[in-house]
């Protein structure tokens, strides 16, 4: 009697269990669907270095400096300073290099801070992220297909040549490493032009808002690459309204289309080019750019040298500073 007791409790606990774990697995499944037709989250894309730098300086410089300046589609940040005179004498543009922002601590900050107190406005810009400079894709070599022949036998390839004849078709093939190399120019070609169309909006964006301040002189500032990129501005837009060019310490970047022994020494308005005798590279990229102004006819370009102090940071701005008015301003 016991057996058959525990036999029929066993079969009711059962029966109740299988309409429980049923119901269970129904409701799992509209779940799993749920989940597995949930559309992936969108990532937001990934800022320009450049653009990060801006957002890190606009958290340490006093918001009525910061300018948010339109060029194209592109906003970007630039460090305005109003002359501290009732009459000034115009607006100073400092363009910085690669890797630095609108209030760089060398050239790019202090002169930004000094030219206010002598009468000049200054404006300082950021430029975007280069493209020249961006990775580029890796093509992978794909193996290459052997084609076979009409009676089967594998036919010769590259590395094979099946008579002397084919030794003329084995030196002319393209070889892969050539292929990657040129597709590496051909990147390069298509992005110096993109970028300097970049760059430029962006100068044409600083230009105009010095010209809403009644800037009756406009003076480019660029250093390192900043330099180069002033000095491009001004050969293929010759802007009217800059009358002058300052380098500082200036550098050509790498895979561009000109150089600046090219481009500095044709400049229709004046420019000086001051380096740092005490650098060797700086010194011997300066004396080409000199040489190349010797063979152009009326040419405005001038060169003034410096003296670098790196125990002294402080003097050896003021010492550019001075340097970089004085050309500016013979009276002044």
């Amino acid at each position: 009697m016991s057996t058959l007791y525990r036999t029929t409790l066993a079969m009711c606990c059962l029966a109740s269990i299988l309409p429980l774990a049923a119901l269970a697995a129904d409701a799992e499944k509209p779940a799993a669907a749920t989940e597995a037709t949930r559309p992936e989250a969108v990532r937001p894309p990934l800022l320009e270095r450049s653009q990060e730098d801006a957002q890190a300086l606009e958290r340490l410089v006093p918001k009525a400096e910061q300018e948010t300046l339109q060029a194209g589609t592109d906003s970007f940040l630039a460090l305005w300073k109003p002359a501290n005179d009732a009459d000034p004498k115009g607006a100073v543009i400092i363009v910085p290099g690669a890797g630095e922002t609108a209030d760089w601590p060398r050239a790019v900050g202090p002169l930004r801070q000094k030219f206010p107190d002598v009468g000049w406005h200054s404006l300082s810009v950021s430029l975007p992220d280069l493209l020249i400079d961006s990775p580029q894709a890796r093509v992978e070599d794909k193996p290459a297909e052997v084609p076979a022949s009409q009676d089967g036998q594998r036919a010769p390839v590259k590395d094979e040549p099946a008579d002397a004849n084919a030794n003329v078709a084995q030196a002319t093939a393209a070889d892969p490493d050539t292929a990657q190399g040129t597709d590496a120019e051909v990147a390069d070609q298509q992005a110096d032009p993109a970028d300097a169309e970049r760059i430029f909006a962006r100068l044409d964006a600083a230009v105009a808002f010095a010209q809403q301040h009644n800037a009756r002189s406009i003076v480019l500032i660029g250093h390192g690459s900043g330099g180069y990129w002033a000095a491009r501005y001004l050969s293929e837009r010759q802007p009217p309204q800059v009358q002058k060019l300052v380098m500082v310490a200036a550098q050509t970047p790498a895979r561009v289309e000109h150089d600046l022994e090219s481009l500095a020494p044709t400049l229709k308005v004046p420019t000086a080019d001051i380096y740092y005798a005490t650098r060797s590279a700086d010194r011997a990229a300066a004396a080409l750019r000199l040489q190349a102004s010797k063979r152009q006819k009326d040419s405005q370009y001038r060169q003034l040298s410096l003296i670098a102090m790196p125990g002294n940071q402080a003097a050896e701005q003021e010492q550019l500073f001075r340097r970089v008015r004085g050309w500016m301003s013979p009276q002044g």
